[in-house]
């Protein structure tokens, strides 16, 4: 979480720890909206939209709870465009400061201005990508003018705001850069395969000829993925909320263009997948595929010790592609222990109970690391993504006084907890974040790194091929499904 300014340390008082104090439950000062709040135990649990935006909003008493700022900024996309909240912060900003400025606290104005000011560094640092529009940079333009009047002496607010902005900006200019390069770079090449041939040219490299270490491997797939996780933002994994009540036909229908980061995210998972099927699949000589396999298992073991877990199950779903699982005659001659413990850790029962269990682990591990490879946990993406949409639909967003609910039940295990729902949502995004930060601590080797990322992969079609070619079919099915493939390939040729 963004800590407050140095700058305004002195000016914004001990109120503005960030911490909840005492008489901090409710906003004071507003004109009016806190009664539409309902805590229990201390806890905001609902509220109506306005009554929830003016909680947001300083004022010369009171400074939000950052852990608040953080949830309502991350879950009002699901009801409201950040402009336009945006744009309401902004008038009842306006009116405390018409209201100070006709009272008797107008000396009042230098404190209020430099909260709303930490207030818009809050955002602006926790949701940059809130300001690619241009309504919201309109906004905050105009939130800020008003507010730099404030302050016309000393200038310590306006200078604060040229900080903010040019950090903001910078901010901008990095993700539009980012995302310039991704669009040129393509994703690995669909190799359909020989037609009717499955074995690779002599000239051609395998995997073990460009790393046969299997630590290393895994720590350059750490490498990868920590690479292209940090590009995903809080806005875009509350997309997929947004997009759920988009096909609602909420009001607030969500910009697919900012689901890209998660779509690559995604794709990277399944490539690798299908890496690990054609590096398995091409292979000719049963000895040498036996190799592979174990190899690949060997991979996946050390993700697993890493805390790499989306990786590791990257690399089982490949081997457990039908291609691969039907090669009997291949497994027959695999050490399977290791891979059998590995299925254990990724068993789908009880709600991938192992897994979580082992996740909890490496999240344990990491909040008392001393160094950055034990803070690492990357967790199933696919998995993350599931539990943020069961937290969205198990509850409805608001209950029948209209109020916002921010109740929901939380998936622990098999049990079900009746806990805040926004809350709860906001923890795990912005637990997710913090793993996403963790430098990697491996050095980066360009040439296996461009073999993960660029080596050809055959489509499934290639990978049935190559599969029967490697075994031959063994029943009615697979028979039927060898000559429809031959059938197909004979008459594309």
């Amino acid at each position: 979480m963004p800590q407050t300014s140095v700058v305004f340390s002195s000016i914004l008082g001990p109120s503005c720890s960030g911490q909840g104090q005492p008489g901090m439950g409710e906003r004071g000062g507003g004109a009016g909206g806190s009664g539409d709040l309902i805590f229990q135990d201390g806890r905001l649990v609902s509220g109506s939209l306005e009554a929830l935006m003016e909680h947001l909003v300083p004022t010369v008493d009171y400074y939000p709870d950052r852990t608040y700022i953080f949830t309502f900024l991350l879950s009002s996309r699901v009801f409201i465009p950040p402009h336009d909240l945006l744009a309401r912060v902004g008038q009842l900003c306006m009116e405390q400061k018409q209201q100070l400025e006709a009272g008797s606290e107008k000396a009042k104005l230098k404190s209020f201005s430099a909260k709303i000011v930490q207030l818009l560094k809050e955002w602006t640092e926790a949701f940059p990508f809130d300001f690619q529009d241009e309504k919201a940079m309109a906004e905050l333009k105009a939130i800020t003018h008003r507010v730099t009047q404030c302050d016309e002496e000393n200038s310590t607010v306006k200078k604060a705001i040229s900080q903010m902005t040019q950090s903001l900006l910078l901010s901008l200019a990095a993700r539009s850069q980012l995302q310039e390069l991704r669009e040129k770079l393509r994703s690995p090449a669909m190799d359909k395969g020989p037609v009717l041939k499955a074995k690779p040219p002599a000239a051609q490299k395998d995997i073990l000829g460009v790393c046969c270490d299997p630590l290393v491997l895994a720590q350059q797939l750490t490498h990868i993925e920590l690479e292209r996780v940090s590009s995903i933002h809080p806005e875009d994994l509350m997309q997929i909320v947004s997009h759920m009540d988009s096909r609602d036909k909420h009001r607030c229908r969500g910009d697919m263009t900012k689901t890209y980061s998660l779509e690559a995210y995604d794709n990277w998972f399944n490539c690798l997948s299908m890496l690990v099927a054609t590096e398995v699949c091409r292979v000719v000589k049963k000895k040498h595929r036996t190799r592979m396999l174990e190899f690949f298992i060997d991979v996946a073991r050390e993700c697993f010790n890493i805390g790499n877990f989306n990786s590791m199950m990257a690399i089982i779903s490949g081997m457990n592609l039908s291609p691969v699982a039907r090669l009997k005659k291949t497994w027959s001659k695999v050490k399977t222990a290791k891979f059998d413990v590995l299925e254990h850790h990724m068993d789908p029962s009880s709600n991938f109970c192992n897994y979580r269990t082992a996740l909890q682990g490496a999240t344990q591990r990491s909040q008392t690391a001393n160094s950055s490879r034990e803070k690492i946990v990357i967790p199933v993406f696919n998995l993350f993504v599931k539990d943020i949409y069961f937290l969205h639909k198990i509850h409805t967003n608001h209950l029948p006084n209209g109020h916002i609910n921010f109740k929901v039940f939380k998936l622990k295990v098999t049990n079900l907890l009746t806990l805040q729902k926004f809350w709860e949502i906001s923890r795990q995004i912005h637990e997710f974040m913090t793993w996403t930060q963790v430098e990697c601590p491996f050095e980066k080797d360009k040439k296996i790194q461009s073999y993960l990322l660029t080596a050809p992969i055959y489509s499934e079609e290639a990978l049935f091929i190559a599969s029967f070619e490697s075994e031959g079919p063994e029943n009615h099915m697979e028979k039927d499904s060898w000559k429809t493939l031959r059938t197909t390939l004979l008459n594309r040729a």
